[in-house]
């Protein structure tokens, strides 16, 4: 497979490792052991994924994602032997993409690697463009823009939206985006919350009073808008 994965990660020895499973996988690897010559890496350089600890010395995992997603929207898998309730929700609350638990097999954390990149080729092989108020997502780029303007989205954060959009009008319960969106039939369901709230507070003048991504009391989430629906 072809792509490029940016591995932020302290431990020499580990951050070696992946990078030998990644490469046998035909990827384009590099390393780096802080976040602060991350950020600096990443402002020439944007590859296709960013593996990423948390536990780094100086600015941790947090910190930099937090930071870097002001500026990107690249999808970020976090690696970290952090694993309460508290951490997974505060890495996807930051724009994680995937958390992945040390801990781990570097021969399965390549084929999650493999299988996350896939995803994003192939959300990437469609070929039209959604307008919803001054909002416009080009599916082709997997780009979200307002009045023009490029708004950050996360990999996930993108998948999400393109689903809810695709399935414009229909009730999605929180099982069936965690289903579809994550591949995963069993997981934590308040994920999906998580990153509704995220995608309110990018697109909705009032989040509390969200216009486009509905709350349907007993059923889930419905997208409602776009050029088909205000012809209507």
């Amino acid at each position: 497979m072809q792509g490029s994965v940016f591995i932020i990660e302290d431990v020499k020895e580990l951050a070696d490792l992946v990078c030998l499973y990644l490469r046998n996988e035909g990827l384009v690897v590099q390393t780096v052991e802080t976040a602060e010559e991350a950020l600096v890496c990443l402002e020439k350089y944007d590859p296709d994924l960013i593996i990423l600890d948390l536990n780094l010395p100086g600015m941790d995992g947090f910190e930099f994602l937090s930071t870097y997603r002001k500026k990107r929207g690249t999808p970020v898998m976090i690696v970290s032997a952090r694993n309460s309730d508290e951490d997974l929700i505060s890495g996807f609350s930051s724009g994680a993409d995937e958390f992945v638990t040390k801990p781990f097999s570097p021969k399965v954390l390549a084929a999650r690697v493999r299988a996350l990149l896939q995803r994003i080729k192939d959300s990437k092989e469609t070929n039209n463009i959604f307008s919803f108020g001054p909002f416009t997502i080009d599916y082709d780029g997997c780009v979200l823009k307002k009045n023009g303007k490029r708004i950050p989205l996360s990999g996930r954060e993108y998948e999400v939206l393109s689903y809810l959009t695709e399935h414009k009008g229909v009730p999605a319960s929180p099982e069936q985006i965690y289903n579809d969106v994550w591949e995963n039939r069993y997981g934590d369901l308040t994920t999906v919350a998580v990153y509704i709230q995220r995608l309110r507070k990018k697109i909705e003048v009032d989040p509390t009073r969200p216009q486009y991504i509905e709350t349907v009391y007993g059923l889930g989430y419905r997208f409602y808008g776009g050029e088909e629906a205000l012809a209507q």
